[in-house]
């Protein structure tokens, strides 16, 4: 393993449900604290106190605050599946609003906290465990989107495996870039015009 790998690789993994309980404690502490004074105030000692926890305690679950960072990107990214593709109107005629229910999906997963998120983009470190979530979490978004659009009526794609990867990339894309953006956005108006966009592509019209 590279050292720069060891360097953010979580010390402890938990096998008993108050040690798990004890790592979530330490990440939700984290996100408060990284939000609250920023990447580089937000050390671990304060993380410490805000979780309750000692310092030796935090150690023994994150060897510093890059690796607690990494890991909060591969729980939002974990926590990021979309739960409604089972539950869409699939009848013809309800192609915009089976998109816009997609979109707006990406779109709440990324509300909660605009600087946290831009702060993992920027600064979280890449691990191996981050690679893995990227590509579980891309190849079932991508699995989930092409059986929406296979059973779709009014999808007018020929290419189904491509225009999945498009419309998840494009989605993730500008949800990230947007939602993360230090400059408020009008919420309605991106779930609105990106819905619109995939709309047209997957009608085929020109």
């Amino acid at each position: 393993m590279p050292s720069d790998e060891r360097r953010i690789t979580p010390r402890r993994t938990p096998r008993q449900v108050r040690a798990e309980l004890t790592r979530e404690r330490i990440l939700s502490a984290a996100a408060h604290v990284f939000g609250e004074y920023g990447y580089a105030a937000g050390t671990t000692n304060r993380i410490a106190e805000h979780a309750r926890v000692s310092i030796g305690s935090l150690y023994q679950y994150f060897p510093n605050k890059d690796a607690i960072l990494a890991k909060l990107l591969v729980r939002h990214i974990d926590r990021g599946g979309w739960t409604g593709a089972d539950e869409l109107d699939l009848s013809p005629g309800s192609l915009k609003e089976a998109v816009l229910a997609l979109v707006r999906d990406a779109i709440d997963h990324h509300r909660d906290d605009p600087q946290l998120l831009r702060m993992m983009i920027e600064e979280a470190p890449v691990s191996g465990e981050l690679i893995e979530a990227m590509e579980r979490h891309g190849k079932d978004r991508v699995r989930q989107i092409r059986d929406v659009l296979a059973r779709h009526p009014d999808v007018r794609v020929e290419d189904l495996d491509m225009a999945a990867e498009l419309v998840v990339g494009t989605v993730e894309m500008n949800t990230h870039k947007l939602m993360a953006s230090p400059h408020p956005i009008q919420v309605e108006r991106l779930e609105r015009e990106l819905a619109a966009m995939i709309t047209r592509y997957l009608k085929g019209d020109q």
